[in-house]
């Protein structure tokens, strides 16, 4: 979540008075994230998100998301749900950027995953997977294999500015993984940015999951792979086995991971790193004047991708 356009409080209490929200009370800027502008609201009927769709989230892509919302909390996955407006519509338009109010989930997310926090998002990965599979909306991944070389080109020529000889490291990189990238595994929803701020937690238990504006239709498995990388590395890049352990397990325990995904998982995680560390490269150049928003480390990403380029086996990732 972030804050990229500002939201006069005339604007704000225009938009609202289409909703059955009561009276606002107070709102602020959220700014965490990369992609929306998103704002606490408080009203008379308690606390909303209200986000504004900008950057990478097409309009056209809106429906599948918040029908998607809709579909995994009526297959019991806690989930924000769209609210709809008098007219029953669920977007409208605020400081001309498509917005759409969202309920408010109750919890925190973790910065220091411990392993029982993995734990509970691999069984969480596992329910969201299950629940998608008979949602009937498709969208495909534009930021899977197919996508990752438009973002190359759009930042390798000042790649070396982040690290040295980063430019021929991402050629390489993105040269083997279109040649070799599985394209046959078991496939589904996904949500495809299940990073530790898009989960919130009371304690230590698994309170809700957020930020659906990436979910597409992909290889299930690759949803683990970006999971492990989001969640089971500590702050020195090094893998944290126990961690992924526990991950890997639990989700295997509501879902069995086919041998064919077993195998292809390194593949899947070099691609997941891959795919962070060229967007991160993208946004590192390519930050708005005057947003409330810090642009994230790409070599974190790098960092990661060395160690999955160096797995011997999937053991390495704590499989048993």
């Amino acid at each position: 979540m972030a804050v990229y356009t500002d939201v006069a409080v005339e604007d704000l209490a225009a938009f609202l008075a289409g909703y059955e929200l009561g009276e606002l009370l107070a709102y602020k800027g959220i700014a965490e994230g990369v992609e929306n502008s998103n704002f606490l609201l408080h009203t008379r009927q308690g606390n909303f998100i209200l986000t504004l769709y900008e950057k990478r989230v097409a309009v056209s892509d809106l429906p599948f998301f918040l029908g998607l919302m809709e579909h995994l909390a009526s297959r019991g996955i806690t989930c924000p749900q769209p609210v709809k407006n008098k007219g029953g519509g669920m977007l409208g338009t605020v400081a001309g950027r498509p917005a759409a109010v969202i309920t408010f989930l109750d919890g925190m997310w973790i910065r220091r995953p411990s392993a029982i926090h993995c734990a509970a998002l691999g069984t969480a990965l596992a329910r969201l997977h299950l629940a998608g599979l008979d949602f009937p909306g498709t969208r495909p991944n534009a930021l899977s294999v197919g996508g990752w070389r438009p973002l190359y080109e759009v930042c390798c020529a000042r790649a070396n500015e982040v690290q040295r000889d980063l430019q021929s490291f991402l050629a390489a990189e993105l040269a083997h993984l279109e040649r070799v990238w599985p394209r046959q595994l078991p496939a589904g929803v996904i949500h495809a940015d299940l990073f530790p701020d898009n989960v919130f937690f009371l304690g230590e238990k698994l309170s809700g999951l957020i930020d659906f504006y990436f979910a597409c239709t992909d290889a299930l498995a690759y949803d683990i792979a970006i999971c492990l990388n989001a969640w089971c590395f500590e702050a020195d890049h090094s893998y944290n086995v126990t961690k992924g352990k526990s991950l890997l397990a639990a989700y295997a325990n509501v879902r069995a991971l086919a041998p064919e995904e077993r195998q292809a998982l390194p593949l899947l995680a070099r691609g997941a790193a891959l795919r962070f560390l060229l967007t991160r490269l993208v946004d590192w150049f390519d930050v708005k004047p005057g947003a409330l928003v810090r642009p994230k480390d790409p070599l974190e990403y790098f960092r990661k991708l060395r160690f999955h380029q160096a797995v011997a086996s999937l053991r390495d990732y704590g499989f048993e």
